[in-house]
């Protein structure tokens, strides 16, 4: 398990109960003072990760209300004892590879979201079989993102379709667990791979969840 630090566990939590009061606060002075509360927890992130405050700001922003984890989908395709895994084309994990995935749309099923990020970062059409994993990325990925992530592993069946770059993506390629590319381990770590690749050997796969 990777210990997140105690810091962003407590920007993270002042964050969600300034959105809270800010929401749900009746009385203007109280509203102003909760978001105070909320930019002293951006200026931590800030300080801590060596961020532009506008950054965190941007990202808090989206919170509104009370404060539930983000979903992210990760769909594994397997075959022939390789992985398929992308590269991703910018941000931190620039030039490093993981499984095809992103956050979950508001108007997709947590299925349809496996299907739509396998066809827009591999160009793949899949078919979803075998839910493999549901966890914290907090306790199981490198983390320094202000807000709480869900993740969800999904094994896919690969139906057509070809790779073809584009925003996200620079290339994919097909990979076996002893050689592995850098991977972006905010996204993808060997454990979590390891884990697909067990659920595609079972057919009785019980899903691993924190």
């Amino acid at each position: 398990m990777i210990e997140r630090e105690k810091w962003l566990l407590w920007a993270n939590e002042l964050n969600a109960l300034a959105q809270a009061g800010i929401y749900y606060g009746q009385n203007v002075f109280d509203r102003e003072r909760y978001e105070r509360v909320a930019a002293i927890a951006a200026e931590i992130v800030s300080d801590y990760a060596a961020l532009p405050v506008e950054t965190v700001r941007d990202l808090f922003s989206n919170d509104a209300g009370y404060i539930t984890p983000k979903l992210d989908t990760r769909s594994a395709i397997i075959e022939d004892g390789r992985v398929l895994l992308i590269q991703e084309a910018a941000g931190k994990s620039a030039g490093k590879w993981a499984l095809p995935g992103g956050w979950v749309e508001q108007d997709l099923s947590v299925y349809e979201n496996a299907v739509k990020e396998a066809r827009e970062e591999a160009g793949l059409t899949v078919e979803p079989e075998r839910l493999v994993a549901v966890i914290d990325r907090d306790r199981h990925n490198e983390i320094l993102f202000p807000r709480k992530i869900i993740m969800v592993f999904v094994l896919c069946r690969r139906l057509g379709g070809a790779f073809t770059e584009n925003s996200e993506t620079v290339r994919s390629g097909w990979f076996t667990l002893d050689a592995l590319p850098e991977l972006a381990r905010t996204k993808t770590t060997e454990e979590e791979l390891r884990l697909c690749f067990e659920a595609h050997a079972d057919p009785h796969w019980k899903t691993v969840f924190d």
